[in-house]
């Protein structure tokens, strides 16, 4: 008997995706000009508000029927199952056999949430509690530095989740840090990425958070030994590591051998993958910056979005929705990419997040089945602050044969108000989602020639070239403020937006083996490095790696 017989079909072979392609290829030569000419309301039928957030989505290539018919596919694909799943505790993380429970670091509720039939509730609430405790004695100077100091910087040292989420929401809630602590950040292994962090820090006053489940990942490891070289090295005594060093890990005696107090090691769980962590003790520098009750207000916003996210009906569901638009235009549309445009300098960071968020859960080929993937899943995801991005790369949104839908997100007010630019800023990005639904046509092209004095063989030129298709799709998320509460929702908004995107692809979005094999073939390479003597083929190299390594080496010699 074929047991592949009896596995759930993938997606694209379903009579859901196949409705799918029908209307497809009706609603391809629609023109979204003429869907708002047509209907005055559309921007109310196409527009949902959920945890602080708006959402206008009338300017993508959809009817209410391509609505009705993605919601039938997700349900054909038991996502209100799988979001029900993931909620309470289920191993969706197939593949290590473990659930995804980051919703459980922002519960507000008095639900249990279960893992192996454990409440985790009690830890979760502990754990915030000793960040809180840690936090308010380094802020009101309780605890100081070894010469009796008050801390006045803190370095948080991480990769990958353990870094851009901290980051991020650091740099997204700089309005709300306290005068006394300044936030670094350090991840890449990079000696100019070291010596810029380090570079007038004062190791009497400076505080370090060695962020890193194994306590063993290569990057964080070396920047935690480099840290504390540095420390020993201006004044600090191994008796003092403990004062200016902590840790977030799961390998507490590891922790305790560098230097760190038991006291002063915060937990991490199996259950909260590394891109979901930010919620969790890695959000230590962040609360440090802006203080408990500020991160306790992201949270909360974070965990509306979960309730509405869970409770709201499909069709009404802002990350189902999100995420559905994203599967209509990946595998109906061949989009390759996705752009997230911030109008916030706040939230400038926002796409590299969502980029690791996106490509390290769902790049994937093959499904939890291990079936080969014969769609595409996925999408490259990009983009910048706006309006820098206008001057830059809005050019192949507008008028290059990419494919890109894209994400504009505004808050309506700054914390900065200077004279009209906020308004100035609104209006670009406004405007350039306008741009890039209307276009411009070759009649209107030749008009605008003729009326500056342009020949008819110039405009017969020129005009081509000026003309922009228009009918491109994107998203405006808008809210009130950069608050706490609104940068929490907009963060879980993408996480569950990722989940929903995973769930129809049939893709685990909770592993990532791709980025383990990098970690394990970098580990011989740097070994060979470093070694006295390394010849490449010997150590399995192919010739390409073995001649980079020699030239490597041949440069070290010379120095």
């Amino acid at each position: 008997m074929d047991k592949s017989a009896s596995l759930p079909l993938q997606f694209n072979q379903t009579a859901e995706f196949k409705a799918l392609t029908e209307h497809f290829n009706d609603i391809q030569p629609v023109k979204m000009n003429q869907q708002f000419k047509d209907d005055a309301g559309r921007f109310d039928q196409f527009g949902l508000h959920a945890a602080g957030l708006n959402l206008d989505f009338s300017k993508n290539r959809i009817t209410s029927e391509t609505i009705q018919l993605l919601t039938q596919l997700a349900r054909a694909c038991d996502l209100p199952q799988s979001i029900k799943g993931m909620f309470n505790g289920e191993l969706i993380n197939q593949s290590e056999g473990r659930p995804a429970l980051h919703t459980a670091l922002r519960n507000f509720s008095a639900e249990p949430v279960l893992v192996d039939g454990k409440n985790v509730m009690p830890e979760v609430q502990k754990t915030l509690t000793r960040m809180k405790e840690f936090c308010w004695s380094i802020r009101s100077h309780q605890w100081r530095g070894f010469s009796n100091k008050p801390f006045t910087d803190v370095v948080s040292i991480g990769i990958g989740g353990s870094f851009l989420g901290p980051k991020l929401a650091s740099e997204a809630l700089k309005p709300y840090w306290s005068k006394q602590i300044n936030c670094h950040y350090l991840a890449n292994i990079d000696g100019s990425d070291l010596t810029e962090v380090l570079q007038g820090l004062n190791p009497e006053t400076t505080l370090f958070i060695v962020q890193s489940k194994s306590f063993n990942t290569q990057e964080t490891l070396k920047n935690a030994l480099a840290c504390r070289e540095w420390f020993l090295n201006n004044g600090g005594t191994k008796e003092y590591l403990a004062r200016h060093f902590s840790a977030v890990t799961a390998n507490v005696p590891t922790a305790i051998e560098f230097g760190i107090a038991p006291q002063n090691i915060f937990p991490m769980w199996d259950w909260v993958g590394g891109r979901y962590s930010l919620w969790s003790a890695i959000g230590l520098p962040l609360m440090l910056a802006i203080g408990y009750e500020h991160f306790r207000e992201m949270l909360l916003g974070a965990y509306e979005m979960d309730c509405h996210f869970k409770e709201a009906p499909l069709e009404q569901n802002m990350p189902v929705i999100m995420g559905l638009l994203g599967v209509w235009y990946v595998n109906f549309f061949d989009a390759q990419s996705h752009a997230v445009l911030p109008y916030d300098h706040y939230l400038r960071n926002l796409p590299s997040h969502i980029q690791q968020l996106d490509m390290e859960s769902n790049g994937k080929s093959v499904d939890t089945y291990g079936r080969a993937l014969n769609y595409q899943a996925g999408p490259i995801i990009w983009g910048g602050v706006g309006s820098n991005g206008q001057h830059a790369y809005h050019q192949l949104l507008h008028q290059g044969t990419q494919f890109a839908p894209c994400d504009f997100i505004l808050p309506l007010t700054t914390h900065n108000p200077v004279d009209n630019f906020h308004a100035l800023l609104a209006s670009n990005c406004f405007s350039q989602s306008q741009a890039l639904m209307q276009g411009k046509n070759l009649q209107q092209a030749q008009a605008e020639l003729k009326a500056v004095g342009k020949s008819d063989d110039e405009i017969k030129v020129i005009a081509p070239q000026k003309v922009i298709p228009g009918n491109r799709p994107s998203n405006t998320l808008y809210f009130d403020k950069s608050t706490p509460k609104a940068v929490g929702a907009l963060i879980a908004l993408y996480e569950h937006k990722v989940f929903v995107q995973g769930q129809i692809w049939g893709v685990n979005s909770f592993d990532q083996w791709g980025v383990e094999l990098g970690k394990q073939l970098g580990d011989k390479v740097h070994e060979c490095l470093l070694a006295e003597e390394c010849i490449g083929e010997d150590m399995g190299f192919d010739v390409s790696t073995s001649g980079l390594i020699k030239a490597f080496r041949s440069m070290q010699d010379k120095l």
